[in-house]
């Protein structure tokens, strides 16, 4: 069955609301993809207006910025170590926006969307 992103059928108050027109194709949203761990994989999205949108499914490297020295380095993810998204995402390595990485100059916080911008960014953390 489809995700369907349109407007419920009930108030705030719990009342019922006539529509009157019925679901619209542009209204299917899709299933929720987790990017983990793993060799570099995307996954092209057509949007809206012709537009397109990438998800990283696997992700390898991360552009991981050292406030420090101001600068971004391609480095690679050796583990998920928190996500207050939730705790069973630390046990699967999915990485999303929060997600404290381990990186091989050290622990990271993910600042990009990964199932929406394509790319994995971090600001060092130490």
């Amino acid at each position: 069955m489809a995700i369907w992103q349109g407007k419920s059928n009930r108030k705030p108050t719990g009342g019922r609301i006539a529509n009157s027109a019925g679901k619209k194709k542009f209204e299917i949203g899709r299933e929720k993809q987790f990017t983990r761990i793993g060799k570099q994989s995307l996954k092209q999205y057509r949007t809206r207006g012709g537009h397109h949108k990438s998800v990283v499914l696997q992700a390898e490297y991360a552009n991981v910025m050292d406030t420090k020295t101001s600068t971004v380095k391609k480095v690679k993810i050796l583990n998920v170590k928190v996500n207050p998204a939730d705790p069973n995402y630390v046990q699967r390595s999915i990485v999303n926006r929060g997600a404290t990485i381990e990186t091989e100059i050290g622990l990271a916080k993910v600042t990009s969307r990964p199932g929406q911008d394509g790319t994995v960014n971090a600001v060092l953390t130490q």
